[in-house]
């Protein structure tokens, strides 16, 4: 086993480094995983250059990452589902205990629930790294570990179809083309959405949303009010969207989502912006236009990986750049700057395949 273990720490704000921790041994129902695709989030970016992230503040270092796939290299005594050599992907957040969240299968409300690279608890941006078993999910021969890590972002994209009832036939839009735009995109259009529209403002992440599926693109400028944008939508659909999912966390944008919206259509806020935000409620109320919230997700990784499994779904072009954990710190700035969509690291010196 080795005896060196390279994680990227973060220390403070502004201040991530690579450095040598030792390899943790597995608890009782733990497994040692070699990691081996890492995929940076938003939120570790914004971690890294704010320190803290709402009420979640920094302080302590912290290894980042938690969209993860690696190989089980031990396991706990109590494991009885893994064996060495498993490739697994990784379920970041793990309830601490058994309470009335996690009885009524929404653990993911669960206040003391465990979640990697969330202060003050460890991510897996690093060469070994232990997990609760029960959170690691054997992948199918056919789905490799860069797909393993997109579950996570992918799992995003399920939990807000779920929450906004998207079905056969549903016509939804999506607002922002990032990685948790497109993800929502591919999983609507897998949950049999018969049209999506997607808005950015950038043309070049439309592009990758035509790509990926997306029936009409909508290029957002500046100047466009949330009611001329609605209209624009309108338009495009012949009708308004049954279903809204805000990705981007803008005021204005979920402005647009609430009056581009169908009466009696759903809205499913994902996006994360300011604490307070200035919306049309009245408009959604007398419209009957519910409002949904989304916290991460729960019970979504059996469904990504048969979805991955059988080709109903492919996430492979959503990786546009690839780095040695070693070159963590440029990686990062990769995903600062908003190049490409996703930047994905590799953490096993031996093997640097998908």
């Amino acid at each position: 086993m080795a005896q060196e273990n390279l994680s990227a720490v973060l220390h403070s704000k502004g201040d991530l480094r690579l450095e040598n921790r030792p390899v943790p041994e597995p608890g009782p129902n733990d497994v040692l995983l070699h990691m081996h695709s890492v995929g940076i989030c938003g939120s570790d970016v914004h971690y890294w250059q704010h320190g803290r992230i709402g009420d979640f503040v920094l302080q302590k270092p912290m290894v980042l990452g938690h969209e993860a796939a690696g190989r089980v290299v031990k396991i706990g005594s109590q494991v009885k589902h893994l064996k060495v050599g498993d490739r697994v992907a990784i379920e970041p957040g793990v309830p601490r205990e058994m309470d009335d969240f996690f009885k009524s299968g929404r653990y993911n409300l669960s206040p003391t629930i465990f979640f990697c690279a969330t202060p003050p608890d460890d991510g897996n941006l690093c060469e070994y790294y232990t997990h609760n078993a029960n959170f690691c999910y054997k992948l199918p021969d056919n789905v490799t570990f860069e797909e393993g890590a997109l579950i996570e972002p992918l799992s995003v994209g399920i939990h807000a179809c779920r929450r906004a009832g998207v079905t056969l036939g549903s016509s939804v839009l999506i607002c922002g083309a990032g990685p948790i735009g497109l993800v929502s995109l591919l999983v609507a259009k897998a949950m049999g959405a018969s049209q999506v529209v997607i808005t950015d403002l950038f043309p070049d992440r439309l592009a990758k949303a035509k790509e990926l599926g997306a029936d009409f693109q909508v290029t957002v400028s500046r100047s466009d009010t949330p009611q001329q944008l609605a209209k624009k939508v309108e338009d495009l659909l012949g009708a308004q969207p049954q279903i809204t999912i805000e990705c981007t966390g803008a005021e204005s944008c979920i402005q647009t989502a609430i009056y581009g919206t169908r009466s009696g259509g759903v809205v499913v806020l994902v996006g994360l912006g300011a604490e307070m935000a200035t919306v049309p409620l009245i408009n959604a109320a007398v419209r009957e236009v519910d409002i949904r919230g989304v916290f991460r997700y729960c019970n979504t990784w059996p469904m990504a990986i048969a979805m991955l499994a059988s080709g109903k779904v492919n996430v492979k072009p959503l990786v546009t750049h690839r780095f040695p954990l070693q070159q963590a710190v440029q990686a990062f700035e990769t995903t600062r700057q908003g190049l490409g969509i996703k930047v994905m690291l590799k953490c096993d010196k031996n093997d640097s395949n998908p």
